[in-house]
């Protein structure tokens, strides 16, 4: 990319050529120092215990249901690029899964010569017995589909379904009818890098002839496709996505020939999903559906006819001040809400039948911790059955099977305990941010406190993004089980407390995230937990971003800052892979009066030569094709050449936006990360 008009010269800017040979031999001389600089005995045996955690045969498998089968992706030592596989549903049911592989994709990148990744799969029709598979080359977000035949176990070679590599979607009308949007064969990109159009692709017929039946523009995200085949239709739907957090929903009969797109005539800023003839939407700012106001955070729902004609829909869910909608889900008889109380999850029944009542369900979780909760799989064609994953973070994962319609909790299996957690305990503690703000964090460590004791806090903060309690499978062995205090903050730009805690920090208003995250850290100060020459933070993507700004704004309240796959450079991100997706986010650099706010969070810019910062360790991946790893190159580079502060940096070649591309490149990132935590903060 070509520097800004009028922009200072960036003596780093040549660190943009992601591939180009000169930035390459960097990235490797700066990863080769670093892993020099941390390799030891206890670095390796942290590596070899995280590799055994992570390749447990023992540890949870957590299924995706379809019929009378359970589908799972598994990694483990002998395949770590995974196997694709299924089992009966009711040996899972029993605790005995009898597993048929139906795709060793080590095994096919060995005989395709490509180290194939797995991304995802979507099944046809009921009845019909295929699947598209997504597999990407590198771990990034593009990938190709292919169509694979379920009782074959094979690909069909026989005019198949494929794509090429992209940033595709696609969705099943039937069995010889896709829903596609990508930018192959003439489909065209949005600015932000994805499809920019949607088309109905028949089998046999070359896809540059499939017609579009919905396009966007340009300055859109992208355009993207879906199918609902409840009761066993084919509703369409398109989104065409304006931006981050405003869309459009198109939907109509795909099997009617002589059915056209219908535009949802709903606020663009409101998330919508299809179940058959229904329409659930819930508002993210207060708004005016179907001539009645309600409030940011509402969940309603009502007929596609209803939508179409104006008419009112019906409240199912009003939030309060600590109680929010988090996701919803349907079963054959009810809809599931998750529901955040306080930042802890609950699950409630609503019963359209009786008035959309209300019924909470109880999965009789002990109450010796704090948990989330999560609807993993269901299939609503089939019954009101429910499974569903609760974890906390002394509590390892859990699958519990329930009904939606007679609750009836059944742990199915439990993963194993990883780390020891005696003198441990976990809690919810509040701070106060510097307009006044309430701000709730999550601390687990030793019930002992001598005001000294190593903190690492995690925080994300943007895209309404929750983060709730979670079993730390890594962090408590590498952290926890030596003596150190983890921190969870749930601070502004999250959806912790619903759309409203998201808008609180959004664009100009972004400096409370941060402000949230600093007053956690002074508040663990202020409870005689630790100090700040003892806190670090780790954050990634726009958490990148987060611990980016406590390395350059609050300098003296940390020690150590990990900064993976992150957002740094926000005079250029929007020109950086697929940053023009995020302005809603942020604010448009391009723009003066944006970048009037951009600019005061933008850590690139906001080094000092004349400051002392903490250390930092910057990680990314050079397949990231989402954030990319140029603004981790080029902060890494700056900080070294223009302070005196201690900057160590790693970049894999693989791994894409996750940073890593299997479990051995995963334990190996951690137990690096950990050796520089370790390093700087218990010294």
């Amino acid at each position: 990319m070509p520097p800004i008009a009028d922009e200072p010269a960036d003596p780093h800017l040549w660190l943009e050529d992601i591939h180009g040979s000169e930035a390459l031999a960097w990235a490797a001389e700066q990863t080769a120092r670093t892993e020099s600089r941390y390799a030891s005995g206890w670095r390796s045996e942290l590596e070899q215990r995280l590799r055994g955690i992570l390749d447990d045969p023992r540890r949870l498998v957590v299924p995706a249901r379809r019929g009378d089968w359970m589908y799972n992706f598994w990694r483990d030592a002998e395949h770590p690029r995974g196997l694709w596989r299924r089992c009966p549903r009711d040996t899972m049911r029993a605790g005995a899964p009898e597993w048929q592989v139906l795709l060793d994709v080590d095994a096919l990148g060995a005989a395709e010569g490509v180290e194939w990744s797995f991304a995802g799969t979507s099944h046809g029709p009921r009845g019909t017995g295929r699947v598209l598979v997504s597999l990407s080359p590198d771990g990034g977000d593009a990938h190709v589909i292919r169509e694979f035949d379920l009782d074959a176990a094979t690909f069909v070679t026989e005019a198949p379904f494929t794509l090429e590599v992209h940033k595709s979607h696609a969705a099943w009308v039937d069995r010889d009818t896709l829903l596609v949007a990508t930018a192959l064969e003439g489909g065209g990109t949005t600015d932000s890098g994805y499809p920019i159009s949607a088309r109905l692709w028949r089998r046999g017929t070359p896809l540059r002839d499939a017609p579009v039946v919905v396009a966007g523009k340009a300055s859109d995200v992208g355009v993207f496709a879906g199918v609902d085949h409840t009761g066993g239709g084919a509703t369409a739907v398109v989104e065409v996505a304006h931006d981050f957090f405003h869309f459009e929903n198109h939907v109509w009969d795909a099997r009617d020939p002589q059915a056209a797109p219908q535009l949802l005539d709903l606020p663009q800023d409101a998330r919508t999903s299809v179940h058959g003839e229904l329409v659930a939407v819930r508002t993210t700012t207060d708004s005016v559906v179907g001539g009645v106001e309600v409030s940011g955070g509402t969940l309603l729902v009502g007929t596609i006819a209803d939508v179409h004609a104006g008419r009112p829909l019906t409240v199912v869910f009003a939030p309060t001040a600590t109680r929010v909608l988090s996701t919803w889900t349907w079963t054959k008889n009810r809809l599931v809400l998750t529901v955040l109380d306080d930042v802890q999850s609950r699950l409630v029944a609503v019963d359209p039948a009786d008035g959309w009542a209300a019924t909470p369900l109880d999965l009789a979780l002990p109450a010796t911790d704090v948990y989330s909760v999560d609807v993993v799989t269901r299939d609503a064609e089939e019954d009101d059955e429910l499974w569903v994953v609760a974890r906390g973070f002394l509590t390892p994962p859990t699958l519990i099977v329930t009904d939606s319609v007679a609750p009836n909790a059944e742990v199915v299996a439990s993963a194993p305990a990883v780390f020891d957690t005696t003198g441990l305990s976990a809690a919810q503690h509040w701070a106060v941010s510097a307009d006044g703000t309430r701000v709730p964090y999550f601390e687990v460590g030793p019930r002992e406190r001598d005001g000294r004791l190593p903190v690492l806090m995690s925080g994300y903060g943007g895209f309404e993004h929750s983060l709730t309690p979670e079993y730390p499978s890594i962090v408590g062995p590498a952290w926890l089980e030596t003596g150190g205090v983890f921190v969870v903050a749930n601070i502004r730009g999250g959806g912790e407390f619903g759309p409203a805690w998201h808008l609180a920090a959004l664009r100009e208003n972004r400096h409370r995230a941060y402000e949230d995250f600093v007053a956690v850290a002074r508040d663990l100060v202020e409870r005689g937990v630790s100090t700040p020459d003892r806190i670090g933070c780790h954050g990634r993507s726009n958490g990148g971003l987060l611990v980016g700004n406590m390395l350059t704004q609050y300098p003296d309240d940390f020690r150590a800052i990990v900064c993976g796959v992150p957002l740094l450079d926000m005079r250029r991100y929007a020109r950086l892979s697929a940053g023009a997706s995020w302005i809603a986010e942020y604010g448009d650099p391009d723009d003066p009066a944006d970048w009037e706010f951009v600019q005061t969070f933008s850590p690139y810019h906001l080094i000092d030569p004349n400051a002392h910062y903490p250390a930092s360790f910057i990680y990314a991946a050079t397949s990231d094709d989402r954030v990319g790893p140029v603004q981790a190159r080029k902060m890494a580079a700056r900080l070294e050449a223009e302070t005196d502060a201690e900057v160590h940096y790693l970049e894999p070649a693989d791994g894409g936006h996750a940073g890593s591309i299997d479990n051995a490149a995963t334990a190996a990132l951690h137990a690096t990360i950990h050796a520089f935590l370790r390093d700087t903060l218990r010294a």
